[in-house]
C-alpha cells in the first residue's frame, strides 16, 4: 500500500484547528506531526530563520515580506488567527495622553516593528485617527523575524535585552506601547498603565462597521519545494483546514463548551455584527479587501518595497468551477 507523505505542521492550539491537532481531520495523502507548544513569535522565528517546519502558521506581515524578498515560501488562503487590535494600545498614565493624536511625537514601544498586530495598529492609528507612523519614535523589544531595509525617516531603535517595552512603559521611559498581547501591568492592574481606548470594544465595532474588516493576523505557509514535489498538497491542506474549522465551529454552538455565564448572548452579538463565518478562508471579496489593505500598510511602513497584489500572495486552491461536489 502506498505511504502518505509525512510532514510537520507548527500551529497554535485553537479550537478551529482541533480536528487537525487530534487527528479527526487529516489531509488526504498526508500524515501530520503537529507542533503546537510554542508562542507565535517563537514559531515564526523557527519557521523563517531555522527552517524547522514543513508547514507553519505564520505572521501575515512577515509572509508578505518573504514574497517581497523572493524567499522560497508559499501560502494557502487559510487564516487561523484574527483579532481586533484597539485593545492592545497601552499608555503610561502620567503622560497626559487622552486621545490617539496625543501619541504624535511620543516614544512608543512595540514587540517587533513588523509583527502583524503592530502593522495593523500603526495603520489604523494613521488612517483612522490621524497619527502618522513617521511622527513616532519607535522602540522594539525583539529583533525582527525578517531583516528589512529601514526606510529613510523611520525612527526605530532596538531595546537592549536587559529590559522590555513593558518595563520601559511602567517606569515612564516610554509613553505608550503597541503590543501583540495583553501586557502584565494591565493584567495586574498596575495604575501606571492603562489602555488608550477605554472602551476599545466600541472602537473595534465602529471600525468594523466602517471598514468591514476583521483583521487577519496569520496565514498557513508551505515550503515551496514541497509544493513543487506534491502539487496536490495545497488543495488537500486547504480542504482539511476548512473541515477542521467547520467541526470546531459546530462544537462551539454548544454553550456548555465555554465556562461563561452569557456565552450564548456574546455569540449572538458577534454573529449579528460579523456574520455567520468571521473566520472565513479563501479569497472572498471581503478577505481580498482586508489583505489588500494590509499590503498597503506594509508598503507604506517600509516593510515591503513593492506593492504586492493579493492574488500573487497565495497558491491557487480552486478545483475548477462547479467541481468538487459530485459523487465519486
Amino acid at each position: 500500500m502506498p505511504k502518505n507523505v509525512h510532514l510537520t505542521l507548527a500551529c497554535g492550539d485553537y479550537e478551529i484547528l482541533r480536528g487537525l491537532i487530534d487527528g479527526t481531520t487529516t489531509p488526504e495523502g498526508v500524515d501530520l506531526t503537529i507542533l503546537k507548544n510554542m508562542d507565535s513569535t517563537t514559531r515564526h522565528w523557527r519557521f523563517l530563520r531555522n527552517g524547522e517546519f514543513d508547514i507553519g502558521e505564520l505572521s501575515c506581515s512577515s509572509y508578505m515580506m518573504t514574497r517581497d524578498q523572493g524567499m522560497e515560501i508559499d501560502a494557502i488562503p487559510v487564516f487561523p488567527h484574527r483579532r481586533f487590535r484597539h485593545g492592545f494600545v497601552f499608555i503610561n498614565t502620567s503622560k497626559g495622553i487622552k486621545s490617539p493624536k496625543d501619541l504624535i511625537g511620543k516614544k512608543i514601544g512595540v514587540k517587533s516593528f513588523q509583527a502583524t498586530a503592530i502593522l495593523w495598529m500603526k495603520g489604523i492609528l494613521e488612517h483612522e485617527y490621524g497619527v502618522p507612523h513617521r511622527e513616532i519614535e519607535w522602540f522594539s523589544d525583539l529583533d525582527e523575524d525578517i531583516e528589512f531595509e529601514k526606510p529613510k525617516g523611520l525612527k526605530l531603535t532596538r531595546l537592549p535585552d536587559t529590559t522590555s517595552v513593558e518595563k520601559e512603559l511602567v517606569e515612564g521611559r516610554l509613553d505608550a506601547v503597541l503590543h501583540t498581547d495583553l501586557i502584565e501591568p494591565v493584567v495586574n492592574k498596575d495604575p501606571r498603565v492603562a489602555r488608550l481606548f477605554t472602551d476599545h470594544h466600541a472602537e473595534e465595532k465602529a471600525f468594523y462597521k466602517k471598514t468591514g474588516m476583521f483583521p487577519i493576523m496569520h496565514v498557513v505557509a508551505i515550503r515551496r519545494h514541497l509544493v513543487k514535489q506534491y502539487p496536490w498538497l495545497p488543495i488537500n491542506l486547504y480542504k482539511a483546514f476548512n473541515e477542521s474549522k467547520a467541526a470546531g465551529m459546530k462544537r462551539m454552538f454548544n454553550p456548555r463548551v465555554v465556562p461563561l455565564a452569557w456565552y450564548t448572548e456574546y455569540w449572538e452579538e458577534e454573529r449579528d455584527l460579523l456574520g455567520n463565518d468571521p473566520w472565513e478562508y479563501g479569497l472572498s471579496e471581503q478577505n481580498h479587501k482586508t489583505l489588500d489593505n494590509m499590503i498597503g500598510y506594509s508598503h507604506e511602513q517600509g516593510l515591503i518595497k513593492r506593492r504586492l497584489s493579493v492574488d500573487e500572495m497565495f497558491l491557487d486552491v480552486s478545483e475548477g468551477k462547479k467541481r468538487g461536489t459530485f459523487r465519486v
